[in-house]
């Protein structure tokens, strides 16, 4: 037999798997050849890092307002005084005022007189009647502006003289009760000799005060009492 025979008679020892392979070079080798590039995708671009947002500034601590001055209290407003509104009368108060009978007009004190009207209508008689619940009822008793005893000068003075010859002189600066006293006394037989001051610490002076202290001056000379 010839060659020819012989190779194409003997089987194709090939496995199946490389048969398929040449069959699809073969296919493949007809095709044209086309390379397609197929762009790899780039790896995609880190994202850049974004800036961090600046850290806002704290904001500057608002000055604490100025405490406000309080303002000063309103002076209190003296409140307005009433007008004493004029209430009409009832009806015949002015019968009523009319029947009542006008208050006397008080009567003026006696230290209110003129000097010399106080001593003569008011102090003598009420002296003498004092003097004369003691058992030494005045021999006389006057007023009368003369010298004044011991120290001489004129000035108003009660002059009064007791049973035994006793004597006492109480005198005035001025005629006026409030101005300065003084007094003097003397013994039976005797002339003054010692001008003594009188009420020189009492402010009010009247009827009452200027009889009484006269009374106790002549008591503390002894002349009451059957002495």
């Amino acid at each position: 037999m010839s060659e020819t025979s012989d190779n194409s008679a003997k089987p194709d020892k090939r496995s199946g798997a490389d048969a398929a392979a040449d069959t699809e070079q073969g296919s493949s080798a007809d095709q044209p050849v086309t390379q397609s590039i197929e762009e790899k995708p780039g790896k995609p671009a880190k994202p850049e890092a974004t800036a961090k947002p600046e850290t806002t500034a704290k904001p500057e601590a608002t000055a604490k307002p100025e405490a406000t001055a309080k303002p000063d209290k309103p002076e209190k407003t003296a409140k307005p005084v009433k007008a004493a509104t004029a209430s009409a009368p009832p009806a015949g108060a002015d019968k009523a005022a009319a029947s009542k009978p006008a208050k006397p007009a008080p009567k003026p004190k006696p230290e209110d007189k003129p000097f010399a009207s106080f001593i003569q209508d008011d102090l003598l008689p009420s002296l003498t009647k004092s003097l004369t619940e003691r058992e030494n009822a005045p021999v006389n008793l006057e007023l009368m502006e003369g010298d004044r005893p011991v120290v001489g000068g004129r000035c108003w003075m009660v002059k009064g003289e007791l049973p035994a010859g006793r004597r006492f002189w109480l005198c005035f600066e001025s005629d006026a009760i409030t101005s300065g006293k003084t007094i003097a006394l003397a013994e039976p037989g005797s002339e003054p000799s010692l001008l003594e001051s009188f009420l020189i610490d009492e402010k009010r002076i009247n009827q009452a005060l200027l009889e009484s202290r006269l009374l106790q001056r002549l008591n503390g000379q002894k002349w009451f009492g059957g002495n």
